[in-house]
């Protein structure tokens, strides 16, 4: 995707919010870093595609289930799960028809112009094109505690010997971090951005309490020194074995995926979410661009046990 511009911010939670869209909603973790060339330069061995794209989306060979709340949604022409949904009234949504659901047997929904919509937890078969359903909890009665929240993304710096904090209190701004969130998009070999809130995860309106991550491809210490022009505050520069625009390009390519719910770039991992994925899409993507430059995640998963 191209490279993002940034209007001046009022607030930190301003840049935070502009600096997800730069990395592309950064929704890798640091858990799993980067192996970079010792050169620098990115894999591009790895940059070519080498064989054709599936074109249907898998089958699961048993029972399936979407492991939170989808929308179920029907505007005349039958029932769809739905993962994404337009905010309107009646809501509206291109999903997966499904089989074997009556609303007469699921009085949780809504009804409006003709639109019957809700939110259900459900349990299923999948044959590549239709959502069977076996099972569904209303939204009133689906414990949203179970699911595990997303990690927040990390810091692979080594902490400073006095540890993470202000170096010069003056371009702890803002003001300040904008400008260097605009330098560091303008890096030679910039491979993305993203915030650290783990010191204080509650004060993400102070600059002193974040540490700016900054990857590139090129030269980590002439970067670091670039952004210390105009950042005060705790930064880390780290090697980037791509750029963002590289990854961009393949979570473009990735969005022709069969049942591609999105796709993002951040950390040297392109992510694609799908509706399913018994594993081949995630093959694929390893001989197409090379193991562990895209990670394939599956919305349906397995019914365990």
């Amino acid at each position: 995707m191209p490279a993002p511009r940034r209007t001046a911010m009022k607030t930190l939670a301003a840049a935070v919010t502009a600096t997800a869209l730069l990395a592309l909603g950064a929704c890798s973790t640091e858990q799993e870093m980067r192996a970079v060339d010792p050169a620098g330069r990115p894999d591009s061995s790895a940059a070519e595609p080498t064989g054709a794209m599936p074109t249907t989306a898998p089958a699961a060979e048993g029972e399936v289930t979407t492991g939170g709340l989808v929308t179920v949604l029907d505007d005349g022409d039958g029932p769809e799960m739905c993962h994404a949904v337009a905010e309107s009234l009646p809501p509206q949504c291109e999903g997966v028809p499904m089989a074997d659901w009556d609303w007469a047997d699921h009085p949780e929904h809504e009804d409006q112009a003709g639109v019957k919509w809700g939110s259900f937890a459900l349990t299923g078969t999948f044959d590549g094109t239709t959502f069977a359903v076996t099972d569904a909890v209303p939204a009133a009665l689906y414990d949203a505690l179970n699911e595990e929240p997303e990690p927040l993304p990390g810091t692979p710096c080594e902490p400073p010997s006095g540890g993470w904090g202000v170096v010069d209190a003056a371009k702890v701004t803002p003001e300040a971090m904008d400008a260097t969130l605009t330098e560091a998009a303008r890096l030679p070999g910039f491979g993305g951005t993203w915030m650290d809130t783990s010191r204080d995860p509650s004060s993400t309106n102070d600059p002193t309490k974040v540490i700016i991550n900054v990857a590139v491809t090129g030269d980590v210490a002439a970067a670091e020194a670039t952004l210390r022009e105009t950042w005060g505050g705790a930064l880390c520069v780290s090697p980037a074995r791509y750029t963002e625009a590289e990854l961009n390009e393949v979570s473009l390519e990735l969005q022709k995926l069969p049942g591609v719910l999105s796709s993002s770039a951040a950390d040297d991992v392109v992510t694609a979410d799908v509706l399913y994925d018994d594993g081949s899409l995630q093959s694929w993507a390893d001989e197409e661009y090379g193991e562990g430059r895209v990670e394939i995640t599956s919305a349906l998963q397995p019914v365990e046990g």
